[in-house]
């Protein structure tokens, strides 16, 4: 950011400073959603939505076939002289506050009190809408809240909250399709990494066989025969458990550089994440915690609580510390792969199991002794295991790439809205 209200970064032919005002003044309309609940109101099939608060997520108004609807005959009772328009920006303002949205197609729908309507007169929409979704907006709002049975923000505090923007149009416009076009590269990506997960999920769910079946739906060319069923600890040969164990009852401490500790918030499904919490360990830590159960290449991770059944691969012969609620398993590699152990373990079939074995209240973890009476059902063939877990080891890490770059575009939003924002 520099001085004299002039953002870091622009679009070329813009060089005036950029001005300051309060919302209030910088709109035609600032007014909330319809009041009460409309007890009396018969429900209709073919009437107008009648949405909350709870429909507004991550940019965007988000109607489902639950959502109630009331009849036109109560719509025009509520709204005689006030109807939405495209370019309304439509903003959260009690329980969940701070979501916003833009309307480019209000036919057949209205809102309940916990929305408020900003409709620009003086601002371009798409730059107000990308300004609202912005830190300084929304820490705005958070300082205007108040606490009552649920927190909300009244309108007169909304409108206080001052803004600061291109006094030219044609910069705002220019700023404001920047960021729809880097929104709608960022829906984009998240459609696509849903659309991997759900086919993974409907991978699991065919190429395991259904409880009380022993052949699954969909399996590679050149096997077949029925699976068996196994004790769990019968296909493996010894378990890594080091939950209780702290640098402190060692007598040392974490470092700021050396070998990666890998506890529950490090491994994801699928994939460890280097960027959550890690800490590091000297060598001298690293000899004291793990003695001669080094980790390797391809070993199978899966957190016991906190979260309860995540699964990853240890990613290469680097040395790591197995840290917190995390255990790994060295497998009897005449029963089973690490690549099937990882895909059995995330299969519906035995996270419902472990689930069930697992003890404790609200946050569930699994023992050694639940693992002891887990049964699994698994293919004789070895050469069928390693295809499977290749098939999904492949999945993974086409999820886990394309995870990798929505983050990319977040952060590069994140930090065009820094640098191009006052």
């Amino acid at each position: 950011m520099t001085n004299n209200n002039v953002p870091e970064v622009r679009f070329g032919g813009f060089n005036d400073v950029w001005v300051k005002n309060v919302l209030k003044n910088e709109l035609e309309l600032l007014k909330d959603g319809t009041h009460g609940t409309h007890k009396d109101t018969k429900d209709t099939k073919d009437g107008v939505y009648l949405l909350s608060a709870k429909n507004i997520k991550n940019g965007k108004v988000n109607i489902s076939s639950d959502d109630r609807r009331i009849s036109y005959e109560e719509y025009s009772k509520i709204h005689r002289n006030f109807e939405l328009k495209s370019g309304d920006i439509l903003l959260t303002v009690v329980g969940s506050i701070g979501e916003v949205a833009m309307l480019n197609d209000p036919k057949n729908i209205t809102f309940q009190r916990s929305v408020a309507y900003l409709r620009p007169s003086n601002i371009d929409s798409l730059f107000l809408y990308t300004q609202a979704r912005g830190a300084n907006f929304q820490k705005e709002l958070k300082n205007r809240q108040v606490v009552s049975a649920q927190p909300g923000v009244y309108l007169g505090d909304i409108g206080k909250i001052e803004l600061i923007f291109p006094n030219d149009i044609n910069e705002q416009q220019k700023i404001g399709e920047f960021f729809k076009q880097l929104d709608d590269r960022i829906a984009l990506q998240q459609r696509y990494v849903e659309q991997l997960k759900q086919s993974k999920q409907g991978f699991l769910q065919k190429m395991f066989p259904k409880d009380g079946e022993s052949v699954p739906e969909v399996r590679f060319d050149g096997f077949s025969g029925e699976w068996i069923q196994n004790n769990f600890m019968d296909t493996i040969q010894s378990i890594i458990d080091f939950r209780g164990k702290t640098p402190k009852k060692l007598g040392m401490s974490w470092s700021e550089t050396g070998y990666p500790a890998l506890s529950a918030l490090n491994v994801k499904n699928g994939y460890i994440d280097f960027n959550s919490s890690v800490h590091f360990a000297s060598e001298e830590l690293y000899n004291a915690w793990m003695g001669d159960k080094e980790l390797e290449e391809g070993q199978v991770l899966f957190t016991t609580e906190a979260p309860m059944g995540n699964v990853a691969q240890i990613p290469d012969n680097n040395r790591y510390v197995l840290s917190q609620r995390t255990i790994a398993f060295r497998v009897d590699k005449k029963h089973i792969t690490n690549n099937f152990l990882a895909v059995l373990l995330r299969s519906d079939r035995v996270f419902q199991r472990l689930s069930a074995l697992a003890s404790g209240g609200t946050a569930k973890g699994v023992s050694q002794k639940s693992l002891s009476a887990l049964k699994v059902v698994i293919p004789i063939n070895l050469e069928e295991q390693q295809k499977i877990g290749e098939f999904f080891k492949q999945l993974d890490d086409l999820i886990a790439k394309n995870e990798r770059e929505l983050e990319l575009l977040q952060e590069t939003k994140k930090g065009f809205l820094q640098k191009m924002f006052v």
